[in-house]
């Protein structure tokens, strides 16, 4: 319960329903302490504990808050450090979905005999010889089955999504009519947790000593290898960004590549974006225990991204190669990339490269 209206119509959801609730808030990071200038926001501050705790008075049921920051930081914010640092661009609520708030979740439900567990996503869970997958919600504005990719088949079994099947106008109304107005007319954070001001750039800063003396004066260079200009920094940069390049060309110009072991980066005109492939690894099957080879599928690269169309390849292991039907512009290696059939979740891993062949 993050004192939010999604986890809070979960709750009366599940309680209306005949469930025994038992209400769990973690937290996850003290932005108070991490040198950041905006006020504590989110489901982290205290004021959202207080809400959590409120509904739980109200409704009669336990609540408990779960300290969950030590993982958190060792984890999902070490990861996102370091995966700038190694000129990617990091997915921390995928991460913190598969292998945090879940794992959290499951012990603390073990160890207060809860059977399941309930969280506010929009997503839907459907089963198919045996096996169970993520399937989009009804409300695709709001639907989250993109970063719900990593959850093993154990987590699913024990996961309910009640507001898989309403939109969020419809959730809205759930809490009104239950006497919860300033609730249905809370406003929402779409901002990562530990950077509520979204200057993931002074919070690299923050976190690594001394980081711009070790990356400032780097090259920009074109796609020939010529060079163009002066960067702040490779880790201050994503695939794809076009604004906040300080240099003026006459025409728009996009990183292209980050190449961290020479401090480079490299831009290129829009059409220097394109691949028509890309390499995945850490790979999770979740329709078919084994994805079938030369599967298509529609390919997401990024959370709002309306996907293309895909054929999948299996590599080794857990890697795929993924091949596109149509030019896609910003495959960024670190991001998720997630596959459909029609509404449902094949599976999905994490991008390690943009593949352009001779085709393009």
């Amino acid at each position: 319960m993050s004192g939010g209206i999604d986890s809070t119509v979960t709750a009366m959801l599940m309680h209306e329903a005949g469930y025994e609730v038992i209400g769990i808030t973690m937290k996850t990071w003290d932005y108070a302490n991490s040198g950041g200038e905006k006020k504590e926001t989110g489901c982290c501050s205290l004021d959202s504990i207080n809400d959590a705790r409120q509904v739980a008075v109200n409704m009669g049921f336990h609540h408990f808050i779960v300290d969950i920051r030590a993982e958190f930081g060792d984890y999902v914010i070490d990861n996102f450090v370091d995966e700038y640092l190694a000129g990617r661009t990091p997915n921390p609520c995928v991460l913190c979905n598969t292998h945090i708030k879940w794992s959290a979740l499951l012990k603390r439900a073990d160890a207060l005999d809860c059977e399941f567990i309930a969280t506010g996503h929009y997503a839907q869970i459907k089963e198919q010889d045996d096996r169970l997958y993520i399937s989009k919600s009804k409300d695709l504005q709001k639907d989250q089955s993109y970063v719900l990719w990593g959850l093993s088949q154990e987590c699913l079994r024990r996961s309910r999504f009640p507001l898989g099947t309403f939109t969020k106008p419809e959730v809205r109304q759930m809490a009104a009519d239950r006497g919860y107005l300033d609730l249905a007319k809370k406003a929402e954070s779409y901002e990562i947790c530990f950077v509520p001001d979204n200057d993931y750039r002074s919070f690299l800063r923050r976190r690594v000593d001394g980081l711009d003396e070790k990356v400032s004066g780097g090259h920009f260079v074109n796609t020939q290898g010529e060079v163009i200009g002066q960067h702040q920094g490779y880790p201050f940069y994503t695939i794809g960004q076009r604004k906040g390049l300080g240099l003026a060309f006459g025409e728009p110009m996009f990183v292209t590549e980050i190449r961290p072991e020479s401090n480079t980066v490299v831009l290129g005109k829009i059409d220097e974006l394109i691949r028509n492939g890309m390499t995945v690894g850490q790979v999770n099957a979740m329709k078919y225990a084994n994805i079938p080879e030369g599967l298509e599928v529609v390919s997401k690269i990024r959370y709002r991204d309306a996907g293309t169309m895909s054929r999948l390849i299996q590599i080794d292991g857990d890697k795929l190669e993924v091949e596109f039907f149509a030019h896609v512009k910003g495959v960024a290696p670190g991001q998720s990339a997630v596959f459909y059939e029609g509404d449902d979740v094949v599976g999905g891993g994490v991008i390690y490269s943009g593949l352009l062949k001779a085709s393009v």
